[in-house]
């Protein structure tokens, strides 16, 4: 069973970055591609960034294009997400999360396992 803890997350200005980290124990994780969603209060939980298994395809949701990167480490068995020239619409709790598919997957439907989550605020 693959477990997935979220950490990194707080209260940052406008224009500010913060990087969260995803740390996974349990079973096999440099054979899962990972992903970023995230749940603004009143919303849906939306797709952030994906990354294949290797880590040498990514994929973003526009609106963090240029301002988001994901990444991922085998050795720490860690995936990251560093966000910098932050917004207030960015506020959210993160959650990291592992698919079983192939490719990078972009569906809350395609992932198996998932964090706790992590809260960030942007203030304006």
């Amino acid at each position: 069973q693959v477990q997935l803890v979220e950490s990194g997350g707080g209260l940052v200005q406008a224009g500010g970055s913060l990087r969260l980290s995803c740390a996974a124990s349990g079973r096999t994780f440099s054979n899962y591609p990972m992903g970023w969603f995230r749940q603004a209060p009143g919303k849906e939980r939306e797709f952030v960034a994906a990354i294949n298994w290797s880590g040498s395809s990514t994929g973003y949701t526009t609106s963090v294009k240029g301002r988001f990167t994901i990444s991922r480490l085998h050795a720490k068995n860690t995936m990251y997400l560093q966000m910098n020239s932050l917004k207030p619409e960015d506020t959210a709790v993160y959650y990291c999360a592992a698919s079983q598919r192939a490719g990078i997957p972009g569906y809350e439907y395609e992932y198996d396992y998932w964090g706790q989550g992590t809260q960030v605020t942007v203030s304006s």
